[in-house]
């Protein structure tokens, strides 16, 4: 027993690289059986074998799994945070084992096939992230390594979407999947096939993971699940995922990682109770159709991507005057474009305030209340999403009144519509009413909504609500005689009003640039709707009049690149191949222009 312990303890110590590698290689073989066999294979003979083999293989590699967490345990007799994944790891793969032998009532539904698929996943997953933090071999600017893993991610989307069984009609050809592939990763929702009929399970499926992965980043997910399966993060990587999330404290990356993936994963999980029992059990065939549906509605919403699996989406006849429906996507999607600092925020508040009356009520404490509970950005980015959501609803609803609002019943249903259209234009893309039957002031407003976007941090798009803010209050102090913008007794900061002025002349070249070739290479469509497709595309917005799938291979191409650049954004990538890190020694002598 002594010599087995030893022999543990040596292999986990010194050689447990070999045994990490050894994983991988088995669960990324099992991962690629899978793909192969959901995605991949048509033929019902060769179906079989493949199944056969997986269930093979999810046996072995949980029994591998198993013994690996219990031999480190029992060597090093001591529990880390990898050690505590490696735990979680194994009780999913108990419960879906237990599922498949057991003849419970209770368990039936975690006896199915596709949770045998998940757990196979979560293996690879938690192999892959141990793998993903090998940056400190790498000197990489953080900001081209950002742009660089959004590309990757693309291209893995578009391989996934090109697999035959993708598809219920036809297999997708490359560029048609690689617009797909750009449109959810980048969160924009514009698309080029109805995925709600054309695409199966499977493809919808995929389209679900990437707008997760790509609404909160690539960078934040490997990040969070490197850490989490790894144990830790190397000085390094704690130095680049600090410039990436903006922190310049270290012992704070790890927080914030955690932060924004929790903070997500618990409103889209909330979102997605609410959505289930605000759509009528009748639509769907069975219980798992109706939590698919509403998962998937729950992420699209929350990370403002507009794609839906509903056959001409919100304003499909079944869910068209679903008014409690068409809220609570409203309240996901705003809560999703406020930012994760708000967001977070509002969530230690009301925290606080409930640890405070426990301890007034219950432990009979005295409450201390602090001196300043909501930080400045989120006072700021709350008072100009109110005044934009107000402004925006209230002219929805004077100016639609002859045109689409004249479908609606009652007054309720106006106003329920008027806001859901006023505030998705402004990035989710969900239209309960036809974008092609608005009166032009409404599609003009529409188009300016899409341009200015939603809060910065967040998972929406556009140039962000408080840049155009910033602008204007510029215009307002120099209109006063003064120096600077001041607010909530505070002054900005002559960098940010500069970095407001090159974002909005950044984007309207880009978006007047992508016009112009769309013009080229589709003359035949008219000017408006390629003007409204290209700004949507910058603005990752989803909203459509309907001639996206009729672009020609080249304008598929430019909305592609339309779409990367506004979501990466276009000084973000400006500053990764342009930045001079090189300080000057010496200030040049400051001279005024005319205007």
């Amino acid at each position: 027993m002594d010599s087995i312990a030893s022999f543990l303890k040596f292999l986990f110590r010194y050689r447990k690289g070999i045994v990490d590698r050894i994983m991988f290689y088995v669960s990324m073989i099992c991962a690629l059986t899978v793909i192969a066999h959901v995605g991949y294979i048509t033929d019902p003979v060769m179906a079989g074998c493949t199944k056969r083999a997986i269930y093979c293989m999810f046996y072995g590699v949980s029994l591998l799994e198993v013994l690996r967490t219990g031999s480190y345990l029992y060597a090093s007799r001591k529990i880390n945070v990898s050690q505590y994944s490696g735990l979680a790891v194994v009780a999913i793969l108990f419960l879906i084992i237990l599922a498949r032998l057991s003849s419970s009532p209770w368990l039936d539904y975690f006896a199915r096939d596709e949770w045998m698929y998940f757990g196979i996943g979560v293996i690879f997953l938690s192999e892959l992230s141990k793998s993903t933090l090998f940056f400190d071999n790498f000197y990489f600017n953080p900001t081209i390594l950002f742009v660089i893993s959004f590309i990757g991610l693309i291209l893995v989307g578009t391989l996934l979407l090109m697999l035959p069984r993708t598809s219920l009609v036809a297999p997708l050809g490359f560029v048609d999947a690689l617009f797909m592939s750009t449109s959810a990763v980048c969160i924009t929702g514009l698309t080029v096939t109805d995925i709600s009929t054309n695409f199966s399970l499977f493809g919808q499926t995929v389209i679900l993971i990437l707008m997760q992965v790509g609404g909160l980043g690539i960078m934040t997910f490997t990040g969070f699940f490197g850490y989490f399966f790894s144990g830790g993060f190397s000085y390094k990587n704690q130095l680049m995922f600090g410039e990436i999330l903006g922190q310049n404290k270290l012992n704070s990356v790890i927080n914030t990682l955690l932060t924004i993936i929790s903070i997500t994963l618990l409103f889209e999980l909330i979102g997605a109770a609410f959505i289930f029992f605000s759509v009528k059990e009748s639509l769907f065939d069975n219980v798992g159709e109706r939590v698919f549906f509403s998962i998937f509605h729950s992420v699209s919403s929350f990370c403002n991507a507009g794609f839906t699996t509903m056959s001409g989406g919100i304003s499909n006849e079944a869910f068209r005057f679903n008014y409690s429906f068409q809220m609570v996507l409203a309240f996901i999607f705003i809560l999703g474009g406020m930012g994760f600092g708000t967001v977070y925020n509002f969530y230690t508040y009301i925290r606080t305030q409930v640890q405070g009356l426990i301890k007034a009520v219950i432990q009979k404490k005295h409450f201390v209340h602090k001196a300043q509970s909501f930080s400045f950005n989120t006072k700021f980015i709350v008072l100009c999403n109110v005044v934009v959501m107000v402004l925006a609803t209230i002219s929805y609803y004077l100016m639609e009144q002859r045109h689409s609002l004249m479908q609606e019943g009652n007054s309720w249903g106006e106003w329920i519509t008027a806001f859901f259209m006023a505030n998705s234009s402004r990035s989710p893309g969900f239209n309960s009413v036809d974008i092609n039957m608005v009166s032009v002031p409404s599609l003009i407003m529409i188009t300016t909504l899409m341009w200015i976007g939603v809060a910065p941090g967040s998972t929406g798009g556009g140039v962000k609500v408080t840049t155009v803010a910033l602008a204007f209050m510029n215009i307002i102090a120099l209109a006063r005689g003064k120096d600077s913008i001041e607010i909530f007794r505070r002054k900005i900061a002559a960098e940010s009003v500069n970095k407001a002025f090159a974002i909005i002349v950044l984007s309207v070249l880009a978006i007047t640039f992508s016009f112009i070739l769309l013009n080229v290479t589709d003359p035949q469509i008219e000017m408006i709707p390629l003007l409204f497709e290209s700004i949507s595309a910058y603005a990752t917005c989803g909203l459509s009049m309907g001639v996206t799938p009729l672009l020609s291979p080249a304008g598929k191409f430019i909305l592609i690149f339309t779409m990367f650049v506004g979501r990466v954004g276009m000084l973000t990538l400006l500053v990764a191949f342009i930045k001079n890190t090189k300080n000057k020694s010496y200030i040049y002598p400051t001279e005024k222009l005319l205007f």
